[in-house]
């Protein structure tokens, strides 16, 4: 079972009554593109849901915001992710949710990902108002995207597609399929899900054919930590008294080990290719669950493609590894793919 099929609208949190005392609201963090503010609101209901607290959404405006130039052309990775870590530092906010996939890999001192909730479907999806597949478009046809991993995977496919860079909130590349400015959109359905537009979906792209980036699908809950707190956090007692960390709370009512493993083999492999978010880079990594939907000690598989921006060198590859070292199968798989030339075909991303 892939950790893709879960769905953010059934979290696996608990609830927690014993540190409701407190009346003083969580500032969440939060950019302010509507898809940003959906996946933020959810995380609030279940913040409000589970400890009994308000939560008050504090929007921040980062400097992918500010500009509509190609995210490359931006600096890549972490342009939606800087100020609200720099809010988060300064005291301004208490809390801040990410698409875990815009993150760089490395956090800075002070700040921890202190849970990732159960994770949407991370695939990619098509766009079109003519309802067809990309394999019926003939050649010439343009399709838009904003992320060098999609456009490079497009141009492998040997459909010949006039693949154009496209900037701007769903609903806006939405819009330029709509109105014929591309013939088609690729977007991640995770978005689409969370806005309630599935219905605008054409085609759900399998998994082999289009690589979601790493931790597509999953959202990441930032907040002051320290990561060797999360030890043995769901077994302490303390957690009933009160007498715990924003970051050991945040994790024991709404992290989901099943989602969390699988990003972690994916940022893994991310963090020791050496490519940022911007990479013409994908990974996917599909959890062993049992039929209670529990983690089962079992494997991991991992694949993961790179891919010239051109789309005229492709490198795929899949291992498997146990459950309990994530991190060693990503790093495993990196070795894989930089032995048969992965930093040559990234090019300068």
């Amino acid at each position: 079972m892939t950790s893709g099929n879960l769905r953010p609208g059934r979290p696996g949190g608990r609830s927690v009554q014993g540190p409701t005392g407190r009346t003083d609201a969580l500032r969440l963090g939060t950019r302010g593109s509507p898809l940003a503010l959906a996946q933020s609101s959810l995380v609030a209901s279940w913040l409000r849901e589970r400890l009994g607290r308000q939560v008050e959404l504090v929007h921040i405006v980062t400097a992918g915001d500010r500009s509509q130039e190609a995210i490359s052309q931006l600096g890549g990775t972490g342009v939606f992710v800087s100020a609200l870590r720099e809010a988060l530092l300064a005291g301004e906010i208490d809390l801040a949710v990410h698409s875990l996939k815009d993150l760089p890999t490395a956090p800075p001192d002070g700040l921890v990902i202190a849970a990732v909730p159960p994770r949407a479907d991370p695939r990619d999806v098509v766009v079109t108002p003519s309802g067809r597949k990309l394999s019926e478009f003939r050649p010439g046809s343009t399709v838009g995207t904003g992320s060098p991993r999609r456009a490079a995977q497009l141009r492998a496919l040997g459909l010949g597609l006039n693949v154009v860079p496209i900037r701007g909130n769903v609903d806006t590349r939405i819009k330029k399929a709509i109105d014929g400015a591309v013939d088609a959109v690729v977007l991640a359905h995770a978005g689409l899900d969370r806005l309630d537009r599935l219905d605008a979906v054409t085609e759900v792209l399998d998994a082999d054919v289009m690589v979601p980036a790493a931790g597509q699908g999953a959202l990441a809950i930032e907040c002051v930590g320290d990561p060797s707190a999360f030890d043995d956090v769901l077994d302490r007692v303390d957690l009933y008294r009160g007498n715990v960390t924003l970051a050991e709370l945040l994790r024991f009512v709404l992290d989901d080990p099943l989602s969390r493993t699988a990003v972690v083999a994916e940022r893994a492999y991310l963090a020791a290719i050496e490519a940022g978010c911007s990479a013409p880079v994908g990974a996917l990594a599909d959890v062993a669950v049992t039929p209670d939907g529990a983690m089962a000690a079992g494997v991991i598989r991992l694949r993961a493609v790179v891919a010239s921006p051109e789309g005229n060198g492709v490198l795929r590859r899949v291992v498997t590894g146990p459950a309990h070292h994530p991190e060693a199968l990503g790093e495993r798989l990196a070795d894989a793919m930089l032995s048969a030339g992965a930093q040559t075909l990234m090019g300068n991303f």
